[in-house]
């Protein structure tokens, strides 16, 4: 008796009709996240955990939708194919700068540089003192400047900039302001963590300082996130008419309803006045590449600014950004 090999039946496939479900199935998925945010942009609200959080990366969000959108030609589903569409085209408005972008025209009065600097609990005090040294500012926005920050900035520069308006305390907490011209403390705007302000005499002019450290939108927390940021647009708005520079980690994008408050309380953002509005400062270990900008110098209309670069330091998970601005 001869024996037959036995022959096993080749697997079966998905159905074509299977297989269009779970693209219709997948798109939709991707559709109905990235809807939420764009509906919350779209509605001029940072909306619930999670969506602050998607919003700090509005961009991106056209990577999920472009995968849907594949998803919806492979399963034929043209209702979908038109919903990533509008998507896209919301997402293309939404990423456009935001803010008013004139600047003065007339005589500038006095020039100077400031910088801000996020130095990660102080770790990065160090390649801060270099930078400092390297491009000279006149005016220096420190946050998450702690003790041993402080103690080196007083032994390392205070020569160069004796005058200075600080809060010292441990870990994120501390801040300084550091600075050539003279300046005269006020109460700073209140907060989680320490925000100084000051007024600066340069040469002769009085300027407004405020440094920018509004606690992150952490899950559960977003709504001190949303006050804090709501009392630097507070101090925005009583000083207009005032020559003033708001600086630092504002822990928001241009994306953030919150922000764009601020901005609309009479500020320009230098970044977009130089155009580098979507430039990210954060985090620096996937920076330049991919990342939000959250660090920003914001102008009052009597500034204008010349240059904006986002300087990359040792030890600390953000850029920092120095502007050259000219008060008019």
């Amino acid at each position: 008796m001869t024996l037959q090999p036995v022959v096993e039946a080749p697997a079966a496939r998905p159905q074509p009709r299977a297989r269009a479900r779970l693209g219709v199935w997948a798109a939709a998925l991707l559709f109905a996240g990235v809807s939420v945010v764009v509906g919350c942009r779209l509605a001029d609200t940072d909306g619930i955990t999670p969506v602050p959080q998607f919003l700090a990366f509005l961009p991106w969000l056209l990577v999920p939708t472009g995968l849907g959108l594949l998803f919806t030609l492979v399963a034929r589903w043209w209702v979908g194919a038109v919903w990533g569409v509008v998507l896209l085209g919301l997402l293309a408005w939404f990423i456009e700068p935001y803010g008013k972008s004139a600047q003065p025209t007339g005589p500038a009065l006095a020039s100077f540089r400031v910088l801000t600097s996020n130095v990660e609990f102080g770790q990065a005090t160090g390649a801060l003192v270099e930078a400092v040294r390297r491009e000279r500012p006149d005016i220096v926005f420190v946050a998450e400047c702690e003790y041993t920050c402080d103690a080196t900035l007083k032994r390392d520069l205070g020569t160069d900039y004796p005058h200075r308006e600080a809060v010292v305390a441990g870990g994120s907490e501390g801040s300084v302001i550091v600075s050539r011209f003279p300046l005269k403390g006020t109460d700073g705007v209140p907060g989680t963590m320490a925000m100084p302000g000051a007024v600066a005499d340069v040469r002769g002019h009085s300027v407004r300082l405020q440094l920018a450290h509004p606690m992150p939108p952490l899950p559960g927390q977003t709504d001190v996130w949303r006050r804090e940021l709501g009392a630097l647009r507070d101090y925005a708005s009583a000083g207009k008419g005032t020559p003033t520079v708001l600086a630092g980690d504002f822990n928001a994008s241009q994306d953030h309803a919150a922000f764009r408050r601020i901005l609309d309380a009479g500020l320009r953002d230098a970044a977009r006045l130089t155009g580098e509005v979507r430039t990210p400062s954060w985090p620096t270990r996937t920076t330049p590449t991919f990342g939000t900008q959250i660090d920003h110098v914001l102008l009052s209309p009597d500034f204008s600014a010349r240059t904006a670069r986002f300087l990359d330091l040792a030890d600390t998970d953000h850029r920092s950004l120095l502007v050259d601005v000219s008060l008019h």
